[in-house]
């Protein structure tokens, strides 16, 4: 019982031995819990054709939209007229681009971007991306995509058997895009910058502002839970200020908090978990249903059917339910070893913290994902 449940707490249990030797927190680089306000990605779609699959593209009849796609660009080539019944093209395929430009990206650099296909392409493997224009939440083209894909899933079908690996109608172009358009954002015209925290709380937050100040000067205040701002003088290096910012080390602050997988019976248990004075106690009955089969047969020189006669015999087994005082106010490591001392699995600690907080005694927020 007790290698059930160091399995499905394994990881908890790896954290409190840890963190018997360890401070409860370590300090971190403001740039791994923060970002600068501005300064983050931008996300950019566009549609495109997909050419030169080996017979795996989109069937014209099932995406009418493949068709008038290739009749555009065709028309646009120099190419036109085309009758429905000239148009069977199957290595063709409607795709959907998308890509993340990043800060301060300049004209003619490149930036990867996934193919996803929209139709009912079987596969985009050999395939090429044709032009294909990537434009911003506003409207206005960032980037222009083409090139070949590379695809990581595969499929093969035969007459009565198929097999498919991954997706391979999901692919990627490693540097297959050319930004054609930057998006204005001058650091040296801020006057203040402001420093947004990925978890807010206002401990962490005031920790960032000491930190700022104790390093350069009273140019640091906060805002909220999730926002420090800091005040930039005249003729400052911004980006060197930002640098020396985002290497400053903070002890980030958290709550306490218990999550729980129920679908693989992983437990993470926080360092600042606590549990008042709490007696548990895990019993239960077990049921044994054992199955036999019996042929009955007639006498011989008789008259008479040979018949089946199913036997089923019920048992059950009733353990005796051991009850476990967890003290008050206990820590990570003695809520992790009460547990353990009552010998249950993984699925049956998930109950009994459920009950913990039911009774009120869990203080902790408890998710279950």
């Amino acid at each position: 019982m007790r290698n059930g449940l160091k399995r499905g707490i394994g990881l908890a249990m790896l954290l409190a031995g840890t963190l018997g030797a360890a401070p409860l927190a370590a300090e971190v680089r403001i740039k791994d819990i923060a970002q600068f306000e501005g300064v983050r990605e931008n996300q950019l779609v566009g549609y495109g054709l997909v050419v030169g699959l080996n017979g795996t593209g989109d069937s014209l009849r099932n995406s009418p939209f493949t068709e008038r796609s290739i009749e555009g660009m065709l028309e646009r080539l120099g190419v036109g007229n085309l009758t429905d019944e000239q148009m069977r093209t199957q290595n063709t395929a409607a795709v959907m681009v998308t890509a993340m430009l990043p800060p301060f990206a300049r004209r003619g650099s490149t930036i990867d971007v996934v193919v996803s296909s929209l139709g009912d392409a079987s596969s985009l493997r050999g395939g090429t991306l044709i032009v294909t224009p990537l434009t911003g939440a506003d409207g206005e083209v960032y980037a222009v995509s083409q090139g070949p894909i590379a695809v990581a899933g595969y499929a093969a079908q035969g007459a009565n058997a198929s097999i498919v690996e991954g997706v391979p109608t999901v692919a990627r172009i490693e540097n297959g895009a050319t930004v054609e358009n930057e998006i204005d954002f001058d650091l040296s015209a801020m006057n203040s910058i402001r420093i947004a925290l990925r978890t807010p709380d206002f401990t962490t937050a005031k920790r960032i502002e000491q930190a700022i100040n104790a390093h350069m000067g009273a140019i640091a205040r906060t805002l909220d839970s999730g926002t420090v701002e800091v005040r930039s003088a005249a003729k400052v290096d911004i980006p060197g200020m930002l640098a020396e910012i985002e290497g400053l080390r903070v002890q980030p602050d958290a709550i306490a908090k218990v999550v729980i997988d129920a679908r693989s019976g992983t437990i993470v248990i926080g360092s600042e978990v606590r549990i008042a004075e709490v007696a548990v106690s895990q019993g239960g009955l077990t049921v044994i249903v054992k199955e036999e089969i019996e042929v009955s047969q007639p006498e011989p020189i008789s008259i008479g059917n040979t018949v089946i006669v199913p036997q089923t015999e019920v048992t059950v087994e009733e353990q005796e339910a051991q009850f476990s005082i967890l003290e008050g106010d206990v820590s990570l490591q003695r809520l992790v070893d009460g547990l353990n001392a009552i010998g249950v699995t993984a699925s049956q600690t998930i109950s009994i913290l459920q009950a913990i907080k039911a009774a009120g005694a869990l203080h902790a927020d408890l998710e279950i994902i």
